[in-house]
């Protein structure tokens, strides 16, 4: 029996890249859910008919490699890692999206061979019918934060794993319209799952953080439940 990989159930969840590991073991899809920012932009980029590469954080290669790719890239224009900056993306964008968690963490999770999703509260439904129809074991991978990332400045500094408040709602949220297709859920899911709030976000250290830096409207875009039909899934290397 894999207790890691909790084996037995058909949702399964845990946190970052040490949750895509262990997960990736044994499911056939893996979700990843980072709510502010990365799945959340995604989701209306995708939403918007457009579609994101995503890009591990700071790094030149991956970032010049997108670039050869004809994609524009977050950060150099109008278009960034924020939810209200691509709420008018044009469609058939094709988006560079560097971020320290959820880019990462696709990238990692699709060296596992399993399916992959970035999921949201925003899709949350969408995402859990698009991971049933797929089939297998899913792996619900909440991103988390990383203690001394500043994603507002230039430092280079990567800390131990962050638990937080938005991932755990997003990542419940997907976990109860899972199972009310059926689907069994181990207890780290089935706790995330009684656990939706999506009013916490306001409050929680991340919505905090980005209100107090002026980007409250990027909170509000992320807090909205089940308001899209996008299941972004990653397809060589694209979410779309």
């Amino acid at each position: 029996m894999g207790i890691w990989e909790q084996t037995g159930y058909d949702v399964r969840l845990d946190w970052g890249g040490e949750g895509v590991a262990a997960l990736g073991r044994e499911c056939a899809v893996l979700v990843v859910v980072d709510v502010l920012s990365f799945s959340t932009t995604t989701d209306l980029v995708v939403g918007r008919g457009g579609r994101v590469l995503p890009v591990r954080w700071r790094d030149e290669r991956g970032v010049a490699q997108a670039r050869a790719a004809g994609a524009v890239i977050a950060g150099e224009g109008t278009f960034t890692l924020r939810p209200s900056s691509v709420t008018e993306i044009p469609p058939g964008t094709l988006l560079a999206l560097p971020s320290p968690n959820g880019a990462t963490l696709c990238d990692a999770a699709a060296a596992t061979g399993a399916h992959v999703l970035a999921g949201c509260l925003r899709n949350a439904s969408a995402v859990a019918a698009k991971a049933h129809e797929l089939g297998g074991p899913v792996g619900l991978v909440a991103a988390g934060e990383r203690w001394g990332v500043d994603i507002f400045g230039h430092g280079e500094t990567f800390g131990p794993l962050r638990p937080c408040v938005e991932d755990q709602v997003g990542a419940g949220a997907i976990a109860a319209a899972l199972a009310r297709l059926g689907r069994s859920l181990s207890p780290e899911a089935a706790l995330a799952a009684r656990s939706v709030d999506v009013e916490a976000l306001a409050a929680c250290v991340s919505g905090r953080e980005l209100t107090e830096a002026g980007h409250g409207g990027d909170v509000a875009l992320a807090s909205r439940l089940d308001v899209s039909d996008a299941a972004p899934m990653l397809c060589e290397g694209v979410l779309a």
